[in-house]
């Protein structure tokens, strides 16, 4: 039985804005409704067509009838946050996470007509170590790296769900583990980073960073919604940047700190209100995470067409970010002293 009547929750954001618009214009869908606290954006308002926007809270009990007089038979969760751009209330955050999500379970548990629910969850609950594997698959533990963090909300909602799932067997449950989000327009605390002037590294480490275009996470959201898919699925563009990499492509600076140093840099930057960096993203900066993607392209039918590489370049020129350096000029650099280094090795041997 295809979707008809649609709920999308968080459309505030970014890409539950986008959503909503997308799914506003499907003649496939006979009713699009978007809910939150604050309006979506004025592009997506523009471009929303036949959707309605509901200004609601889901930690409210409203959510339910609203539920519930609307007929919806499809739910998007598109709300859960874990990567603020900027410094932001930890208590607020994580209750609209945990309360919103156990609140708008209960409703779908409690609605005879919702058939299908679609999950937008994180890459980052593999969390991220010296001994994680090389690459996570759907199945690796989830691992997060703090009991209070932002990722750990991520976590608990995951384990609401497979709740839901197992009290409604009769539901088609999709859950999308998303890396970081990259493109133009989004603005994440990974995005901020990057626009730094003088981008702070952790010395002695050069993590192997994943991401995917924030069209592409809108397409599977899209195609989640539209078709019946039931399943985890990571969701990540093909190949890695290094941080090193990243912020050379960026045009930025590095600037490599000791580890003992972070306790002074990380109060500073969230006392400017340019980044917030969580436990989670820390321990992300040091160790990378990559993602296999198998799932997606076979199970789920879906190739991403942006690469992590394209998908970085196009947030660069769409940002217009002004090169703090010339990256030609630094790669060429860089390539001298490796080729020195190589070279002093070579006689000394």
């Amino acid at each position: 039985m295809p979707s008809s009547v649609v709920l999308v929750t968080g459309v505030g954001g970014e890409l539950g804005g986008k959503l909503l618009a997308r799914l506003g214009n499907s003649d496939r869908l006979e009713r699009v409704i978007g809910v939150d606290t604050v309006s979506p954006s004025r592009p997506a308002v523009d471009r929303m067509g036949r959707a309605e926007f509901v200004r609601a809270d889901i930690r409210n009990p409203l959510i339910e009838r609203i539920i519930s007089d609307a007929k919806v038979d499809t739910v998007v969760h598109a709300s859960m946050n874990v990567h603020p751009a900027g410094p932001a209330p930890r208590l607020a955050v994580k209750d609209t996470n945990i309360i919103g999500t156990m609140r708008l379970l209960a409703a779908c548990q409690r609605s005879p007509r919702v058939r299908k629910l679609v999950v937008k969850s994180t890459a980052a609950v593999y969390g991220a170590g010296p001994r994680s594997p090389a690459v996570f698959t759907e199945d690796s533990p989830l691992i997060p790296t703090s009991s209070r963090g932002y990722v750990s909300d991520a976590i608990d909602m995951e384990g609401y769900i497979r709740g839901l799932g197992r009290r409604r067997d009769d539901l088609i449950i999709t859950t999308a583990r998303f890396a970081n989000l990259m493109g133009p327009t989004v603005d994440t605390v990974l995005t901020r980073y990057f626009a730094l002037p003088v981008v702070p590294t952790i010395f002695g480490y050069d993590a192997r960073l994943q991401f995917v275009h924030s069209s592409d996470a809108l397409a599977v959201l899209e195609r989640a919604t539209l078709y019946d898919i039931p399943g985890v699925f990571n969701v990540a563009a093909d190949g890695v940047l290094t941080l090193s990499q990243a912020i050379r492509l960026a045009g930025r600076v590095e600037l490599p700190v000791p580890s003992s140093a972070l306790p002074t840099v990380v109060p500073a930057l969230r006392g400017a209100k340019l980044v917030d960096f969580s436990p989670d993203q820390i321990r992300l900066l040091n160790y990378g995470r990559v993602v296999d993607t198998t799932r997606l392209t076979e199970e789920f039918g879906y190739t991403p067409r942006w690469s992590t590489r394209e998908a970085f370049d196009d947030y660069v020129h769409g940002r217009a970010l002004r090169p703090v350096v010339d990256r030609y000029a630094l790669a060429a650099l860089a390539d001298r002293v490796a080729a020195s280094a190589a070279t002093g090795q070579a006689r000394t041997s």
